[in-house]
C-alpha cells in the first residue's frame, strides 16, 4: 500500500519585511492513505499552499520529514501529479498532445501515450475535443483537461491546489461532482488544497483543519457516494459536517 506520510514537517523562512523568521508550518504530522481523498482547509496564511508545495517538492523543508512509499521527497517528481488553480497548459500543444505529455516524457511510445490520453479525456467528456488548442475551450474544459493530464501520468499522488477557485459557481459545482465521480471510478490518492468548507467536505473521505500552520483537527466524512449536489444541498448530514468545519475554522 503506497502511503503519503508527513512526520513532523516544519517549515520557516525570512521575512524581509518583518526583518524576522516567520514558521509558515509547524511540526505538522499526517498520514495519506492509497486512494484516499483528504482536503485540508484553513484560513487564508494558515499554510495550505506552502504544505502542499513542499509535499510536490517545489520548496525545502527546514524540519521532520515526508515520506511517499517509504521513499524520501526531496524534490519534484513524476510519483507527484499537481493541478494548479491556474490551467497551466501548453497553449501551443493541442488538447491530446497536453494530456499525452506525461506519459510521452516517461517513455511510452506515440501510439501508447495517444492511447491513454483519449482514455482519460473520454473519462471527462472531451474526447470530441481532442485535435483543439486550450483557447478554443472554456475555463471548465481547461480545468478537466488539467485534471486529467495530471492523472494520465499515473502518479502515486494527486495533488491539487484550488483547482477550481478561478471557475464559476455552477462550473465549479459540476468540475467537484465530475472529481468525486473520477475518484469513485478510478481511486487515486488525492489531497486538495481549498478555503471552501463546502467543497472540502463535498469531496473528501477525511477533512484536515489547519490553523497558524499546525493541523488543528481531523474529522472524518462518512457521507455516502456517489454525491451530487442535489442530493447533498439539504442532507442533514453535510450540513452537520460543513458546520463543524466553519466553526472550526473561524476560530483558527
Amino acid at each position: 500500500m503506497r502511503s503519503l506520510a508527513l512526520r513532523n514537517v516544519s517549515k520557516t523562512y525570512f521575512d524581509p519585511y518583518a526583518g524576522a523568521h516567520v514558521t509558515a508550518v509547524h511540526d505538522v504530522s499526517l498520514e495519506v492513505q492509497q486512494g484516499e481523498f483528504v482536503s485540508v482547509v484553513g484560513p487564508s496564511g494558515c499554510g495550505k499552499t506552502t504544505l502542499l508545495n513542499m509535499v510536490a517538492g517545489f520548496i525545502p523543508i527546514t524540519g521532520g520529514e515526508i515520506l511517499l512509499d517509504g521513499r524520501q521527497v526531496s524534490g519534484p517528481g513524476p510519483d507527484r501529479g499537481v493541478v494548479f488553480q491556474s490551467f497551466a497548459l501548453f497553449p501551443w500543444k493541442t488538447v491530446l498532445e497536453n494530456v499525452a505529455f506525461g506519459p510521452r516524457m516517461r517513455g511510452q511510445t506515440k501510439e501508447e501515450c495517444a492511447k491513454v490520453a483519449r482514455e482519460y479525456l473520454e473519462l471527462v467528456g472531451l474526447g470530441h475535443v481532442a485535435d483543439r488548442y486550450p483557447a478554443d475551450l472554456s475555463g471548465g474544459m481547461q480545468q478537466r483537461v488539467g485534471v486529467v493530464r495530471a492523472l494520465a501520468n499515473h502518479p502515486d499522488v494527486l495533488l491539487m491546489d484550488e483547482p477550481f477557485a478561478s471557475v464559476d459557481a455552477q462550473t465549479r459545482m459540476t468540475l467537484q461532482e465530475e472529481l468525486t465521480r473520477i475518484w469513485l471510478e478510478r481511486r487515486p490518492t488525492i489531497v486538495f488544497i481549498t478555503h471552501d468548507v463546502g467543497e472540502a467536505v463535498f469531496l473528501a473521505n477525511r477533512v484536515v483543519v489547519l490553523s497558524k500552520g499546525r493541523v488543528l483537527r481531523e474529522i472524518g466524512v462518512p457521507l455516502p457516494r456517489p454525491r451530487t449536489w442535489g442530493a447533498l444541498i439539504e442532507d442533514a448530514g453535510f450540513k452537520a459536517l460543513s458546520k463543524e468545519v466553519l466553526d472550526l475554522v473561524r476560530a483558527a
